[in-house]
């Protein structure tokens, strides 16, 4: 085989696939399908996204991980003013919403094409043109809008359409796009054909990056250019933690994703699952460990993703001996808010290389740059990760935690989730179903979840679900959300499996239209 690749769209994963099957590496139909990814999910990432790139490079031995996520902009501007952003409103059911903050003064300097051009100069293989050109062509052709598609730009339509240039770009005989219409991106089609044969230097500090920030400027944001010239990737150690004989590797601070899954990883590791999957007593223990990964956001948390030695802390026999005792407790946990708006894309190669990467444009700004097809993200209005202390220049914080298990060594699992808030608990639960109760990957993506959303148990439906056990649950003291079926509220992952028989696996997450394929 010549590896395997997983992604949160069947075409995303197709330009991954052909890379792979040309002889490229891990990296190289990563950054392949990242492209990709701009046009197949437009609304969700792009070149105005942040994002984080986990590579294992197999003949070093060695795994890093590339920061690219936002910045706060105002760099050279003085002291920064207080915009107004729009308010929004996204309905996931009925009875399940969320607000979201819009508009210029939401936007954060994105990092996407700079991250992906540093990672191809350290660990791609193929030429940087080659990558880009599948995406070209889909951006010209169009892509045909899936079921899952369909509902993301019904959702997001708000945001979507709220401008003339969204409307120009996302509008169709005065409607939103709905599954079967065919979406084409031919401004987006230009600044990849400028992207790939100028580079990142097309955005930060060219042509591209003036018109992003002259869009920005004149919805009320606050861009400048010396944010562009100045914004630099942040090459960091990655956490690491023990889980069932293995170990997870994923994002660091000032990020907070990773170390909250390694924090949950390894308090089950020592009390254990609770039980077969999906029994009562295996959903209790999950439900309490996501309260103890909540609970531990508390106090001086977000200073000490910045100060340094938080997963030293956090991940210590003490630390983890008082936060059992709690689960076992069952003490009460604190609420917390996020938003969503991100694509994950997961490889492995036959040389056992692997690549992990995350990018967001957090809910989406709904500022279109006329012409280029540059979607910004809404990173500054998302509440939950801005405190409103950062200065001009500072990397924001994100819950995005790609990741790899390695098993002595070797890429065992590698995976990732979009979700926000709730892609923690994605992650964790895909890797406990895989590592701890032994699923294959498909089944453990596709597992119905649940999201501790205080006081609530967010609990997903289905018909697969068993409601004589959440009855159970109900009646233990847990108030529960039921969801009618698989919601993208639960996240999106997209995870590649090496298997115990050397075989590999992948599965997309169908709750986001995501897609799996081995390359012979």
């Amino acid at each position: 085989m010549r590896g395997a690749i997983a992604a949160g769209h069947p075409l995303t994963a197709e330009a991954g696939a052909q890379v792979l099957a040309e002889g490229g590496s891990a990296v190289d139909a990563c950054i392949a399908a990242a492209f990709a990814s701009w046009v197949t999910e437009s609304m969700l990432t792009g070149p105005g996204a942040g994002g984080f790139f986990l590579v294992h490079d197999a003949e070093r031995g060695v795994t890093r991980l590339a920061d690219f996520f936002t910045c706060v902009p105002g760099l050279g501007a003085g002291r920064r003013a207080d915009a107004r952003m729009d308010e929004i409103t996204v309905e996931f059911e009925p009875d399940s919403w969320q607000k979201f903050s819009v508009g210029g003064a939401s936007c954060a300097v994105p990092g996407a094409a700079k991250g992906l051009q540093e990672v191809h100069g350290r660990f791609g293989r193929l030429p940087w043109r080659e990558l880009a050109q599948p995406a070209i062509e889909l951006a010209r052709a169009g892509v045909e809008i899936t079921p899952a598609q369909g509902y993301m730009h019904k959702i997001l339509d708000s945001t979507l359409r709220r401008s003339a240039a969204g409307r120009a770009v996302y509008e169709l005989d005065g409607r939103c796009y709905a599954t079967g219409d065919r979406l084409k991106l031919p401004d987006l089609a230009l600044t990849l054909e400028a992207l790939a044969s100028e580079g990142a230097g097309a955005l930060y500090g060219g042509e591209l990056g003036r018109r992003v920030i002259a869009q920005v400027q004149e919805e009320g944001g606050e861009f400048t250019p010396e944010d562009f010239e100045r914004y630099r990737v942040i090459w960091r150690r990655p956490v690491r933690a023990s889980y069932r004989g293995c170990e997870f590797v994923s994002n660091a601070p000032p990020s907070s994703g990773g170390i909250l899954v390694a924090y949950g990883l390894r308090l089950l590791d020592r009390l254990g699952e609770g039980g077969e999957p999906g029994s009562v007593g295996a959903l209790v223990r999950m439900i309490e460990v996501m309260r103890e990964q909540t609970r531990a956001r508390a106090g001086s948390f977000s200073a000490d993703l910045r100060r340094g030695g938080l997963a030293g802390r956090l991940l210590s026999d003490s630390a983890l001996d008082e936060a059992a005792a709690r689960v076992l407790a069952g003490e009460p946990g604190r609420s917390e808010r996020g938003a969503r708006g991100t694509t994950h894309i997961s490889v492995v190669d036959a040389a056992g290389n692997a690549a992990s990467l995350t990018c967001s444009l957090g809910s989406s700004s709904g500022v279109i740059v006329p012409g280029t097809g540059i979607h910004l993200n809404n990173i500054l209005g998302e509440d939950d990760l801005v405190s409103g202390s950062e200065r001009p220049g500072e990397r924001l914080t994100s819950m995005m935690a790609p990741s790899i298990v390695l098993a002595a060594g070797r890429p065992r699992l590698v995976l990732g989730s979009a979700g926000s808030v709730r892609l923690r608990g994605a992650i964790t639960q895909t890797v406990v179903n895989v590592l701890g109760h032994g699923l294959v990957v498909e089944e453990a993506v596709t597992r119905p979840r649940v999201h501790l959303d205080e006081p609530l148990v967010q609990c997903e439906g289905g018909d697969d679900v068993d409601t004589e056990k959440l009855d159970r649950l109900e009646s233990l003291g847990y108030e529960l959300a039921r969801w009618r079926g698989r919601n993208l509220f639960f996240g999106g992952v997209s995870a590649v499996e090496l298997c115990s028989d050397g075989s590999l696996a992948a599965a997309g997450d169908p709750r986001r239209g995501g897609h799996g394929m081995v390359v012979a």
